[in-house]
């Protein structure tokens, strides 16, 4: 089954409440999204370790062929 946008926002947001998160959906299918998320957390940070910590965040929702949510393009920042 297809996610929501507003399930990933949530899974994101339960990590990262005072994030700035933008989800869209790319085809409009429900199973390819893109994200930015900015947070201070990322503040000395690598890129790898940011979106590590994100995909942390979804628990497992993108894990396999079985997973949740097939696609994600992420952007990830610490805020300027």
């Amino acid at each position: 089954m297809a996610m929501q946008a507003q399930e990933i926002e949530d899974l994101i947001r339960a990590e990262f409440p005072n994030a700035k998160i933008t989800i869209t959906d790319l085809a409009g299918d429900g199973n390819h999204y893109a994200a930015e998320v900015i947070d201070e957390s990322f503040k000395g940070k690598n890129r790898v370790q940011q979106q590590r910590a994100v995909y942390a965040a979804l628990k497992g929702k993108m894990d396999g062929s079985h997973g949740e949510l097939h696609a994600l393009a992420l952007t990830t920042k610490a805020p300027d």
